[in-house]
């Protein structure tokens, strides 16, 4: 575990689930699961599921899931999935809440990582 932020480190932390209407998907999600989902803006909810598991669901273009996974060193895991094939799509951001990245793998599946 991360002294800092107290998730352990290449454990699944959070999850995005992409739609382009994401109030479908927060009644999908809400009924079939009973997944506490709380509207923060246009497009944007925060998930709460019974494991303790967060996440969010984002109204976007395009249907997805993306999974964010804390590491122990941001950079040093950027480096180390483009070695493996890997691609940078989206650099280390401060979102306010936490730094992240998102890579992409070599089949084109897009993970974020979270610095724990």
């Amino acid at each position: 575990m991360s002294e800092q932020s107290g998730r352990p480190a290449n454990a699944v932390v959070h999850f995005d689930i992409s739609g382009s209407d994401d109030e479908d998907l927060h009644r999908f999600y809400g009924g079939l699961l009973g997944w506490q989902v709380d509207p923060k803006g246009p497009g944007y909810a925060l998930v709460e599921t019974p494991s303790g598991l967060g996440g969010a669901i984002v109204g976007a273009e395009h249907p997805g899931v993306v999974l964010g996974v804390a590491v122990p060193d941001l950079e040093q895991a950027i480096g180390h999935a483009g070695e493996l094939g890997g691609t940078v799509v989206m650099p280390p951001t401060d979102n306010g809440w936490v730094t992240k990245a998102q890579v992409q793998d070599p089949a084109g599946n897009v993970l974020t990582l979270i610095q724990a």
